[in-house]
């Protein structure tokens, strides 16, 4: 009876990749390997399968089957293991972890500190003109008591009983293969190889303590809403000797009394009185750089607008936004007989027939009042 093609054997095309031919060999390997299917055929079924691996898992002698057969490649009785990866069987059975927990342990080495990330809120003033802040942060440093080797004064880490200083220990396993032997991390000290017999009693031996600090932090003129600074090195202390971690500061724009800020413009209101509005008059606007003399032109209306140009919020890269002066008109409420009679007279002037309304009795107390 004629053997059967070694890609029909793994049911994969001619032109399968690498990657699929594996992933068929290890789905077939898992359904027909002795120790897993009992039909007294599987171990005929899986030799078959397991020399068909060692043909085309092989790219040189793929080629070689490719361009002249079983011939080519010289393939006898194929052994159930022998010639197969132990990975792929490892992996085919353990998913991988075996083959991890086979690499050699490495001693930990410095491991960087943990980044920190707090908010400040600062001025529309601070913001636009720049200057610096001082903050408090609370993070880790090393431990001033034990100088981060977390060992109590007077004493130092010891070999670790578990490994001997190895920092890694010896499992044997018995598999479906044979006996192997296992090596991982040691579980007592984690891979350093050595222990803390008494620990510090300031920081419990991990060689860092929880400390406040005040840390300056600079405010570039311009900043926006929501601008996140970096100050390298002002994190956590890193372990081990590891380097610091940074400092991330979230800026936040306080809410202003007077500007109202729309992208690099801003708005504020300034009331003036009726006559002022009518005859026209020099004003002081206020400013982030504080008040300017500005010139109302005669006539302003309520809810006109005057624009200083270059008096907004500041670019990062430069230029400035403009300031929109809203105007806001003042009536006046509590006119004397004298001021109401001029306003008749300055109506009756204008070609205006004004009749005015009538005072409530509340309205006469408070004139008698006054």
């Amino acid at each position: 009876m004629p053997r059967r093609d070694y890609y029909e054997i793994l049911g994969v095309p001619r032109t399968a990749s690498p990657d699929e031919i594996k992933r068929a060999f290890r789905q077939l390997a898992r359904e027909y390997h002795p120790d897993v299917n009992q039909d007294p055929r599987a171990d005929e079924r899986f030799k078959e399968i397991n020399e068909a691996y060692q043909v085309l898992g092989d790219p040189q002698r793929r080629a070689q089957y490719d361009r002249g057969g079983r011939a080519a490649v010289g393939t006898g009785g194929p052994s159930p293991f022998g010639a197969t990866p132990f990975d792929d069987l490892f992996d085919m059975f353990f998913g991988g972890a075996f083959g991890q927990e086979r690499a050699r342990a490495e001693e930990p080495g410095p491991e960087r500190g943990s980044d920190l990330r707090v908010q400040l809120e600062v001025t529309l003033e601070e913001a636009a003109h720049g200057g610096e802040r001082a903050i408090r942060v609370e993070r880790e440093e090393t431990c001033p008591a034990c100088f981060g080797t977390g060992a109590e004064k007077g004493s130092a880490p010891e070999q670790c009983p578990g490994c001997r200083g190895a920092g890694q220990v010896r499992y044997s396993r018995r598999t479906a293969f044979g006996s192997f032997t296992q090596i991982t991390t040691c579980p007592r000290c984690g891979g350093s190889g050595r222990v803390i017999g008494r620990p510090c009693r300031e920081c419990r031996g991990g060689g860092r303590a929880r400390v406040e600090r005040e840390i300056t932090i600079s405010i570039p003129a311009g900043t926006e809403d929501g601008t996140r600074l970096r100050l390298r090195g002002e994190g956590d202390a890193g372990a081990r000797g590891g380097e610091r971690g940074d400092l991330y500061v979230d800026v936040r724009l306080a809410p202003h009394a007077v500007f109202e800020r729309r992208g690099r413009d801003l708005h504020c209101e300034v009331p003036v009185s009726m006559v002022q509005a009518a005859l026209g008059d020099e004003i002081r606007v206020p400013t982030l750089d504080g008040p300017v003399p500005t010139a109302l032109p005669a006539g302003t209306q309520p809810g006109d607008t005057l624009t200083l140009r270059g008096q907004g919020f500041p670019g990062l890269r430069g230029g400035r936004g403009d300031l929109i002066v809203h105007i806001r008109v003042r009536i006046p409420e509590d006119l004397s007989k004298e001021e109401a009679r001029l306003l008749l007279q300055f109506a009756k002037l204008r070609g205006e027939q004004v009749k005015p309304a009538r005072k409530t009795l509340i309205g006469k107390l408070r004139e008698h009042l006054s």
